[in-house]
């Protein structure tokens, strides 16, 4: 069994959360698990944030999204395989 987890560190957030958010609808049929993680709380929200994401399909397409998200100013991907 075959597990590909991608981490993703986001820095301006409020920045990059728009175009990040879009890239992640496209390649949506990829994304089996998302998991989004910052600091805040109420008036207290942290510019920095953390996106792990399980995905499934092809070994391109998901070479393809993590290529796409790395290109974002202030994000940082990496793509792990995991296999038992």
């Amino acid at each position: 069994m075959q597990k590909t987890v991608l981490v993703m560190l986001m820095r301006n957030r409020r920045e990059s959360a728009i175009k990040v958010q879009k890239l992640l609808t496209d390649f949506g049929c990829i994304v089996k698990t998302r998991l989004g993680i910052h600091d805040g709380v109420s008036d207290k929200c942290s510019d920095t944030g953390l996106i792990i994401l399980e995905l499934v399909g092809k070994p391109k397409d998901k070479a393809t999204l993590a290529a796409k998200l790395n290109k974002v100013p202030g994000v940082k991907v990496k793509t792990v395989g995991i296999s038992l």
